[in-house]
């Protein structure tokens, strides 16, 4: 299952070097990577922001792990229009229900820029599957990710690390910060396991 932040905060556009709004970026590496990931392993898609009454009740399922579903994923996220608040928690749990978790193995890989902001423990939820669910692997891109403090100034965020790395690291997943659409299409590619295409693993795991 592949969670994908569409927050309010995708939308953010003038400081902390983000020159064009997450989103855009986001959408043009998402239509470079999946067209050679989709027929080589099943995906799902659970969008988190838009919708509800735009804060934190605002999870919603598209479509559970099938074949070729590039042109689906890339025609949800084209139609999303970022706002809300960003309950990235929940919307993993909720991916990790629709892999039933506790009884097959099962990858998530979320896309975010790094906050939770309705109250959920990311935390509490990695130490949780690590104790009831060890074939589960949850990998974390965290996409142009700062901090609270917003500056003008030039500031190099290479060190800026998602409140859900824990997800990651409880798991056994992989964290992998990405500034550039480039950076995003190779975060794609490694979590979702196709660095290598056609290996043997590649359909193990529906994400």
């Amino acid at each position: 299952m592949i969670v994908f932040d569409g927050s309010g905060s995708m939308a953010e556009i003038g400081f902390n070097q983000i020159g064009v709004p997450r989103i855009s970026e986001a959408r043009a590496a998402l239509r470079q990577a999946l067209p050679e990931i989709a027929p080589v392993r099943r995906l799902g898609l659970v969008i988190y922001g838009p919708g509800g009454d735009r804060t934190c009740r605002n999870i919603s399922l598209r479509f559970t792990p099938q074949w070729d579903a590039a042109p689906r994923i890339v025609s949800e996220v084209d139609a999303l229009r970022p706002a809300g608040g960003t309950p990235l928690t929940e919307a993993v749990r909720q991916a990790a229900e629709v892999l039933d978790w506790r009884n097959q193995p099962g990858a998530v890989v979320l896309v975010t820029d790094g906050k939770e902001t309705c109250n959920g423990a990311p935390c509490q939820l990695a130490a949780e599957f690590r104790a009831l669910a060890p074939g589960l692997t949850v990998h974390v891109i965290g996409y142009k990710v700062r901090g609270d403090h917003f500056g003008w100034e030039s500031t190099d965020y290479a060190e800026a690390v998602s409140v859900a790395r824990c997800l990651a690291d409880d798991t056994g997943g992989q964290y992998v910060s990405a500034e550039t659409v480039d950076e995003l299409v190779t975060a794609l590619r490694v979590t979702l396991g196709c660095n290598v295409l056609g290996a043997v693993d590649l359909t193990r795991k529906p994400s």
